[in-house]
């Protein structure tokens, strides 16, 4: 089974797909605590909830049809389990506007995202590898540098199969919550998502 959720990465999202999750675990740790100091967690998490939906409204094309995307989205979001799988569980637990439909269907995107992203994470040290290598054998040296992380180096070839395996693993939780909608409905997702996350025109 395809599995449609973007990935969201290098499109000038609010904030870009997968690679800053395993970012330097220092960097987040002391960005976390100075934050605390400045915005209680509830209010950052809300101030990210209308970044992502002001971005939607910006540029979502009017053509797109939201309604209906919010509903599929939903009826995924509400069955996805979320044992272990905290990001997604807060980010699930924000609340997303009924008076706002475009700026809410981008907020669904990224619930589901961090529903990939948690499972992928967890998938990533399942198949043997860390954070780093993960991100150096994804994005690159450069790249990993770019998220914090100190003087990577090139990975061993031989972990490549391990990221793919990685992949793999990824895939697999989410399955099961495709498989909720029908057919018709994953085509219909995968066509309205492929909408919606369309590269802006300049």
């Amino acid at each position: 089974m395809r599995l449609y959720v973007p990935r969201c990465r290098e499109r000038g999202f609010p904030v870009c797909g997968h690679p800053p999750r395993r970012g330097n675990p220092g960097h987040v740790a002391r960005f976390r605590l100075a934050g605390r100091a400045v915005t209680p967690a509830e209010e950052a998490a809300a101030c990210y909830a209308r970044a992502v939906r002001e971005w939607g409204r910006a540029n979502i094309p009017a053509e797109v049809d939201v309604e209906h995307f919010n509903r599929l989205a939903q009826q995924l979001i509400d069955a996805a389990d979320a044992d272990a799988l905290p990001l997604f569980a807060g980010r699930r637990a924000q609340p997303c506007p009924a008076d706002d439909p475009v700026g809410a269907a981008m907020q669904r995107i990224h619930v589901l995202r961090e529903h990939r992203g948690a499972c992928h994470l967890a998938a990533v040290r399942l198949s043997g590898l860390s954070a780093r290598e993960a991100m150096v054998i994804h994005l690159g040296v450069e790249q990993a540098t770019h998220y914090g992380r100190q003087e990577p180096h090139p990975v061993a070839a031989s972990l490549v199969p391990r990221w793919r395996r990685a992949e793999q693993r990824t895939d697999e939780p989410q399955a099961p919550l495709y498989a909720t909608l029908t057919d018709r409905q994953r085509t219909e997702f995968a066509r309205l998502v492929d909408a919606l996350t369309a590269s802006p025109t300049p």
